[in-house]
């Protein structure tokens, strides 16, 4: 059912988040959000008896706690919106339709299925078609007909659409591109990629041997000329007669294609290769105990970052009218060739007690690889005329977006984003400018923050947003005159949507609700917001909203179970705790028992929770990336303790500065956080400092571990779920970011890596693993498990999960390992 909603921060939340600072709170900012509203709506999302809350009613499937609608967006003509729905019970998810006139959503019939699934569809120039895949077949929806036809049927998916300006629909299948007539269903071969050399009739004899017998034989030389004339002739049928597939493009042997990109205008290509990659090598297995047919089976897995190998790019421009095809270089790139590690280099030389000697020399750089982007590095203008490209270097330390100029063969450099630690994997967001040919539009964190710019080519930037916020999700408006997308510029903790012109008028709020806004997308009439919305008691639900200065969001789907709201569920607040280290505050989650005195004479027992994936943010007013630990807390406060969730530095949404300061210390900032809050907490809640644990799983596992190893004592024990040992064997993509590579920066691993620590252990320590985990390697936890048996240590205990991959997938092992976290605290804590 279709319900009314109005509602705001959380007023616990309101009253603590801006406790420890001199500035306002998001309730005395916002304009139509009265205090008495915001309790009240505590209240109503509240609404729950004191019942028995168990370890095993938060563990059990999270089917209990709510089926969040997700993948939402508009209807073609506006009227309703679609979404999916996980299936109760099941891990597979339906879709359903909600007219905007009608109270009740209906599932899509499976045999209708085809018709609407146009979430990542593309619209022609007068938006009057919409073209699609589903299920790798091409859909094209005639808007003004209301009609849908089918171009393709058949196993080889296409992908990669895009509407070319002569009308006709392009797209890829393999490494072929072809083009379809929407109406008539013509279709033509345009490019066909090929990673070998070009074939030659006759080749040049490669030997001695193979010149006598090119000389010698006459039936070789008969051979050589017939098949001479042949391919004279094919390629002078292929060059006079326009009936016949174009010829392919050779790009040489012992190739790889990263990316292919055709221009809208239909007559040019833009390709990046490289040398054959692979993701792994023939040692990088992972035992499997529980195989199903009973054997030990050896799962590939990826590499480590020990391994790894710089990677180039070349790119490439293909003339789809002429054949010619030219490699672009990157020395019009500023810093192309800068030796950008020179001083880290030289530190871990000296401490070799070898000299580094500094030079210049050609950067290794790819294609933009963003984490969150669903389209790739290169773009192109309307017309097809002009191309930027989005570049990296392969050590982390530069970015270029990059002009095509087609007519010299090189790249134009129109932005360098230059940074000491690491570029960020996300906020890299950048296009044209919709009907201008010389305008793109991007994303930059060259002020400490990531916000939005726009430049013509070749001219001045200008910066459209700034502040102490961070830009999320823009998007294109439909007319391409403004830019959608959201931001906690009024909170760290509160995102909502707003929007901004390029004619350089002032950012405009459009919700105020408080909470965490995500998931966006403008109407097709340009009218209203479809979105995401939660707060801290509520899981995420659909919303829409007017785009009118007095409009007000109304909540369209209602999947949060009787069940869950049955219980009394702990309000965090959030704290900015003050840090001793940078001018910046700690903002930090601080779940009290609901019988909490401050003055009572017996103090009580904390838990800190460490949030995992580094770069992540949970002190928020949203609903937790982590509800069964949410959930968790709420029980650890029945049982008489205060929990702390604090967002440590290296977090996600404080800006670049936050983000970097762990650079080469990974461990190092983060352990003098929690200290921090360890010792806010002691002045400011009636808590016993001597009586905090300590939990996190993956990056929390591996901070888990080096504020055990490193400050013993600030904790009397700590469990390490799923943790990080050693830096040298994780992931090159995330790890070389912040750590460099091993054998360029070992300092810099044995400086952030729990391995070498351990015999620091004073405390209790839980170390849980999961035997198949593919992200942290079950070898982690082994060896350092050896390490602390070599110290002799005795106060630490290892459980192991024999089924479970990173992300546990058993409410069974959910429930045994969160027994064991309880148990670990009742024993040390209490």
């Amino acid at each position: 059912m279709k319900t009314k909603f109005t509602v705001s921060l959380l007023a616990a939340f309101v009253a603590a988040s801006c406790a420890a600072t001199d500035t306002p709170s998001a309730a005395q900012t916002a304009t139509n959000a009265p205090a008495q509203v915001l309790q009240l709506d505590v209240a109503e999302n509240a609404q729950a008896t004191a019942g028995a809350l168990t370890i095993e009613q938060i563990m059990a499937d999270q089917d209990w706690v709510a089926r969040s609608p997700n993948s939402a967006y508009w209807m073609a003509d506006g009227s309703g919106v679609l979404y999916q729905q996980k299936r109760a019970g099941s891990v597979v998810s339906d879709w359903f339709h909600l007219p905007l006139d009608k109270d009740d959503a209906h599932k899509i019939p499976l045999e209708k299925l085809h018709n609407y699934a146009y979430n990542d569809g593309i619209y022609n120039a007068d938006r009057s078609k919409l073209a699609y895949t589903f299920e790798g077949n091409i859909f094209v929806r005639d808007l003004q007909q209301n009609s849908v036809m089918q171009l393709t049927r058949d196993e080889a998916r296409q992908s990669q659409l895009v509407f070319l300006t002569d009308g006709r629909l392009a797209y890829r299948q393999g490494n072929d591109f072809f083009a379809v007539d929407t109406e008539s269903g013509r279709t033509e071969q345009i490019a066909a990629l090929e990673t070998r050399a070009k074939p030659e009739a006759v080749s040049t004899p490669k030997d001695f041997v193979a010149r006598e017998q090119v000389d010698l034989i006459e039936f070789v030389q008969s051979e050589r000329r017939n098949r001479q004339e042949r391919a004279d002739y094919k390629a002078q049928l292929s060059a006079a007669n326009s009936s016949l597939a174009p010829e392919a493009f050779y790009l040489g042997n012992n190739k790889q294609i990263v990316a292919a990109s055709l221009s809208p205008a239909g007559d040019k290509m833009i390709v990046a290769i490289t040398d054959p990659q692979s993701w792994r090598d023939d040692g990088d297995i992972m035992p499997n105990y529980v195989a199903e047919d009973g054997r030990v089976a050896a799962e590939k897995v990826r590499r480590r970052v020990a391994d790894a190998k710089p990677v180039s790019h070349q790119v490439v421009l293909l003339d789809l009218t002429t054949g010619e095809q030219s490699t672009v270089t990157y020395n019009t790139l500023p810093g192309w060739d800068e030796d950008v590690l020179a001083e880290v280099k030289a530190e871990n030389h000296a401490a070799e007690g070898k000299t580094y000697e500094s030079k210049a020399a050609p950067r290794p750089i790819t294609l933009m690889q963003d984490w969150g982007w669903r389209e790739g590095a290169i773009r192109w203008s309307d017309s097809g005329n002009n191309a930027v490209v989005m570049l990296e270097a392969w050590d982390n330390k530069d970015r270029w977006i990059a002009s095509v100029d087609f007519a010299g063969k090189q790249l134009v450099n129109q932005h360098r984003l230059h940074d000491e630690a690491w570029i960020n994997y996300t906020h890299n967001e950048f296009d044209f400018v919709p009907g201008h040919e010389q305008a793109i539009w991007f994303q930059s964190e060259e002020d400490g923050y990531a916000h939005l710019y726009h430049k013509r080519l070749g001219g001045k930037q200008v910066q459209l947003t700034q502040g102490k916020f961070v830009t999320e999700n823009p998007t294109l408006s439909a007319d391409g005159k403004q830019l959608y997308f959201t931001a906690n510029a009024k909170h760290p903790g509160v995102y909502e949507i707003y929007r901004v012109s390029f004619d350089g008028t002032a950012m405009e709020q459009l919700t105020n609700l408080d909470g965490m806004v995500s998931g966006f997308e403008v109407s097709p009439t340009g009218e209203e917001l479809l979105f995401t919305y939660s707060n801290a008691l509520q899981p995420n639900e659909l919303y829409r909203q007017a785009l009118s200065s007095d409009a007000r969001a109304e909540r369209l789907t209602s999947t949060v179970t009787e069940a869950f709201q049955s219980f009394d569920w702990t309000v965090p607040e959030v704290i900015a705790v003050p840090s001793s280290h940078v001018d910046d505050p700690i903002y930090t989650r601080v779940y009290y028992p609901e019988d909490y005195d401050a003055e009572r004479a017996e103090q009580y027992p904390a838990v800190v929770f460490i949030h995992g994936a580094g770069y992540l943010q949970n002190a928020h007013a949203g609903w937790s990336n982590y509800q069964r630990e949410f959930m968790f807390h709420t029980f650890l406060n029945q049982q008489g303790y205060v929990v702390f969730d604090l967002d440590y530095r290296g977090s996600k949404g404080y800006g670049r500065d936050w983000r970097t300061a762990i650079y080469r210390q990974m461990g190092t900032p983060e352990v003098e956080d929690l200290m921090d809050v360890v010792k806010w907490a002691g002045a400011n809640t009636n808590v016993d400092t001597e009586r905090m644990g300590t939990y996190g799983g993956s990056y929390g596992g591996f901070l888990t571990f080096m504020a055990l190893f490193k400050e013993p004592g600030l904790f009397k024990a700590g469990a390490a779920l799923r943790p990080v040992s050693d830096w040298a064997h994780y992931n090159t993509g995330y790890t070389s970011n912040i750590l460099n590579l091993p054998d360029d920066d070992p300092i810099a691993y044995r400086r952030s890596s729990p391995i070498y620590f351990t015999e620091g252990l004073e405390d209790a320590l839980l170390i849980n693993s999961p035997m198949v985990d593919d992200n942290v390697f079950f070898q982690d936890s082994v060896r350092l498990v050896q390490r602390l048996i070599e110290h002799e240590k005795e106060d630490f205990e290892t459980a192991i999960f024999p089924v479970e991959p990173h992300g546990f997938r058993q409410p069974s092992s959910w429930l045994d390992e969160y027994r064991r976290i309880y148990k670990l605290f009742e024993t040390n804590l209490k």
